[in-house]
């Protein structure tokens, strides 16, 4: 375990390196959603497999979750973009970088692609979407409805019995993150990147969807949006698309790291194959 001061903010980091200790094949950096989510979502499924392949991995808690420093306010977009800034130049990872982002993970990405392009080699993005005006509405009612509900018992014991006591305790911790903080009131008052901002990531870009996730729906507008972007549907799946087929995104991500020139070790797998 490793913290690391990010000017004022004290940042939960774990780093793996190639597990045959050879020259890393990539950089990849993870990103961690929203409430429930850390870094632990990655060590537990996606970080192990990249650094088996020989890729350098970094992942590290966003400020307020897992372990990292909880602040009352600083929670728009541009602070965690501002996190992620500071953390590379601290770390000296000057890029290429491949970016993995899940749900506002990938936010974070699309940020970070827009504000610094020579830096990010790749983007994928698991359930997510550059912020928006759209994006911001519907944070704002999700983050709203999340801050009521997640600190009623009845809320809680429902979560309990259908999703398990450990989904219930992630849900009670996201409860306390959001009536400690003003994430709720601040993610949607975010600075939203121009469209003219977003076309100009010019990076590959790959999105992967559950067919049964509400988002599922934006892909061709995505698609479209972005110069070099398109997406692949893991069937069956909703948002959780991570935790619930860790192998399938597993493949993806490995198999999107050869297609981009990483030299991965290990045996291949076929982009595509969730379709």
């Amino acid at each position: 375990m490793a913290f690391v001061d990010l000017g004022g903010l004290r940042c939960h980091v774990q780093r793996l390196g190639p597990q045959d200790a050879g020259p890393p094949a990539a950089t990849v950096v993870l990103l961690h959603g929203l409430l429930t989510d850390s870094l632990a979502s990655y060590y537990f499924t996606l970080a192990p497999a990249l650094a088996a392949a020989g890729a350098e991995v970094l992942m590290y808690d966003q400020r307020g979750h897992g372990r990292s420093e909880r602040p009352p306010t600083g929670y728009r977009l541009e602070h965690f973009v501002d996190d992620l800034e500071a953390l590379l130049d601290r770390l000296e990872l000057t890029g290429p970088l491949q970016l993995l982002g899940n749900s506002f993970g990938g936010t974070v990405a699309f940020a970070l692609a827009a504000r610094r392009p020579a830096q990010v080699a790749a983007i994928l993005a698991i359930e997510s979407e550059p912020a928006t005006a759209a994006w911001a509405v519907k944070l704002d009612d999700i983050l709203r409805r999340a801050e009521t509900e997640l600190v009623k018992k009845s809320t809680l014991a429902w979560v309990a019995a259908k999703r398990g006591p450990h989904t219930a305790r992630l849900a009670r911790s996201a409860g306390r993150l959001l009536a400690e903080t003003a994430l709720a009131r601040e993610i949607p008052a975010s600075r939203l990147p121009g469209e003219a901002e977003l076309r100009a990531i010019g990076c590959p870009v790959l999105t992967v969807y559950g067919t049964r996730s509400d988002l599922a729906a934006q892909a061709a507008w995505l698609d479209g949006l972005l110069p070099d972007c398109r997406s692949v549907f893991v069937p069956g799946q909703e948002h959780s698309v991570l935790v619930e087929a860790p192998d399938v995104v597993r493949e993806l991500a490995l198999s999107w790291l050869r297609e981009q020139g990483a030299e991965l070790r290990g045996r291949p797998a076929v982009l595509g194959a969730a379709r």
